[in-house]
């Protein structure tokens, strides 16, 4: 067997434990979404070893999600970092055997503490999973070590139960794009999420009328390089859109185009947005339409044109 078909083999094995464990998922996870949504402090996830190391990951992608949320090494907390946790914090315990010594140790200061106790285990009828309110259950039969001993299948889990939790939240708390750009201000990302259509859109229009001959229409289309141009008519009122389509189904559809003017052949319905809207929201109308630009409106409520923005402004916007 090649190394390539033995990956293959590892990852229909997982998937195959994933399945498993997805089964599994009951009442218990409606009822960690609205505890941790409720939650008037944070949540603690704590963890060691490897599966500390998926805890972490689950912390970070909740804080960025709009949960407020920590990691802490459980050794460190026996050290002073219990210091960090409060009465009004849920814990998330994150063990796979649920009987890791690090793990026990800190429950019963924990519990000192006050706060309310969950867990992540792979075992749910471990010395942890008795000493919790609630357990999320990552159980696997099978590492994919073929030893079955190194933590493989069983982090794996671990890791999509985390992003389930995660994904609940979101959902739970409307999260939108918006929010997610307030914790990711850095690098392209950010800066995409942050600004809006207006910060990126063109305010230099490709502009005909209604009455503008074909060769005209063609010129504006390919001066501007936006790969279309708006129509007005003669009270400057936006009254269509061509695009370079538009002109090649003309070309095929008439066989002389020369006495074409742009009312023959424009599309009167197209897409325009708000200056104000995010520049993914732009992304979202261009996607769901199948379009590369759309007319960009003085306001949500306003028709008067003030720009127009394309896919390129956006994506190629570092």
């Amino acid at each position: 067997m090649t190394y390539k078909e033995r990956s293959k083999e590892i990852f229909q094995s997982e998937i195959a434990e994933l399945e498993k464990v997805a089964e599994h998922i009951g009442d218990e996870m409606d009822r960690a979404v609205e505890m941790i949504f409720s939650c008037q402090g944070k949540l603690v996830i704590m963890g060691i070893g490897k599966t500390g190391i998926i805890g972490h990951k689950i912390a970070s992608s909740l804080a960025s999600t709009g949960t407020q949320a920590i990691f802490v090494n459980a050794a460190e907390a026996m050290h002073g970092d219990l210091g960090m946790i409060a009465r009004q914090d849920i814990v998330m315990l994150v063990s796979n055997s649920g009987a890791t010594a690090e793990i026990l140790n800190v429950i019963a200061p924990l519990k000192n503490i006050g706060c309310t106790l969950i867990a992540m285990t792979g075992n749910t009828s471990s010395p942890l999973a008795k000493e919790v309110s609630l357990v999320l259950n990552t159980g696997v039969e099978q590492e994919a070590c073929p030893l079955n001993l190194a933590p493989t299948t069983s982090t794996t889990a671990a890791l999509v139960m985390g992003d389930a939790l995660t994904i609940c939240l979101m959902e739970k708390r409307q999260f939108k794009a918006e929010n997610f750009a307030v914790y990711h201000p850095g690098g392209a990302l950010g800066r995409q999420l942050l600004n809006r259509v207006k910060h990126r859109m063109t305010a230099d229009l490709p502009k005909v009328y209604e009455d503008t001959p074909f060769k005209d229409i063609i010129y504006e289309v390919s001066n501007k390089r936006l790969g279309t141009t708006l129509v007005f008519d003669r009270q400057e009122h936006a009254v269509g859109i061509i695009t370079d389509g538009d002109i090649r189904r003309a070309i095929q559809k008439y066989d002389d185009v020369k006495h074409l003017q742009a009312a023959d052949f424009m599309t009167t319905s197209f897409k325009k947005i708000d200056q104000e809207a995010m520049l993914t929201e732009a992304l979202a109308v261009m996607d769901v339409n199948n379009i590369t630009t759309l007319a960009v409106t003085e306001s949500a409520q306003s028709e008067h044109i003030v720009g127009i923005i394309s896919i390129h402004h956006i994506i190629d916007f570092n």
